[in-house]
């Protein structure tokens, strides 16, 4: 997961927004948002080369997500990121619990952001933190460096997003994740990667032959703890490969 903007608002009648792309190479295996037949109540895509998860939501109103930290220079961790997010929707631990569980460990992976929450908690953990902390009420953007980084694509992702908070709606929040136009190169962040991926990488929706887009996912969650959950999955150059559309 590449992308994350969301609004977080206890005790609104829609207390979390979440709008999301996971990007990565096409050729890794996944499976797209369905029930886990192994974890029940637990609803996400899958990893299906390490078997964990980008984004999805389990039993008692769990939710979690997961960025990587853009850094080519950074160490692989023997463990996949994805289940991070596998183990909190799977899990029985509180939002505080479980994050600082988490922080504990954080070097036994590659650099990654997590968001876990809950009806009453958000919280969030940068792997090169020391702490964790709980999220106050706002519209916030991860990408691939720390919470709210200004990076062009996420200034412009969360400013769609608080655009739409009022007329909220599946749709629309997938057409503003669907959004291919690149940064200009006065602004793009410099990340190691080199000016050419940092363009390619600079825009909301990725599209390439190799690399991109993989999953635009939708969630929202109303002050009944009812979820609605839409994911749309794409292959090379965007090609749209499917949507599925959940109400839990």
């Amino acid at each position: 997961m590449c992308l994350i903007v969301f609004a977080w608002r206890p005790g609104h009648a829609l207390p979390l927004v979440v709008a999301a792309n996971r990007d990565e190479f096409y050729a890794r295996p996944t499976q797209a948002l369905a029930a886990w037949t192994d974890a029940p109540g637990v609803y996400a895509g899958r990893d299906l080369e390490a078997g964990g998860t980008w984004l999805g939501v389990g039993p008692q109103g769990r939710f979690a997500a997961l960025t990587n930290i853009r850094d080519p220079g950074q160490a692989l961790g023997p463990r996949s990121r994805g289940e991070l997010v596998a183990a909190y929707l799977q899990g029985e631990l509180g939002v505080e619990a479980y994050l600082d569980q988490v922080a504990s460990r954080s070097g036994q992976y590659a650099g990654f952001n997590l968001l876990v929450g809950d009806s009453r908690q958000l919280g969030y953990v940068h792997a090169r933190d020391a702490a964790p902390r709980l999220l106050e009420a706002g519209v916030y953007g991860l990408s691939n460096a720390r919470l709210d980084t200004p990076w062009p694509k996420l200034v412009k992702a969360r400013s769609g997003l608080e655009g739409l908070l009022a007329t909220a709606d599946p749709q629309r929040l997938l057409a503003l994740l669907a959004d291919t136009e690149p940064a200009p190169e006065g602004e793009l962040p410099e990340t190691g990667v080199g000016l050419a991926t940092e363009k390619l990488l600079s825009s909301v929706f990725i599209a390439s032959q190799n690399y991109g887009t993989r999953a635009s996912t939708v969630l929202m969650v109303d002050d009944h703890g009812r979820r609605r959950l839409v994911e749309r999955s794409f292959g090379p150059f965007g090609g749209h490969l499917g949507e599925v559309d959940l109400l839990l």
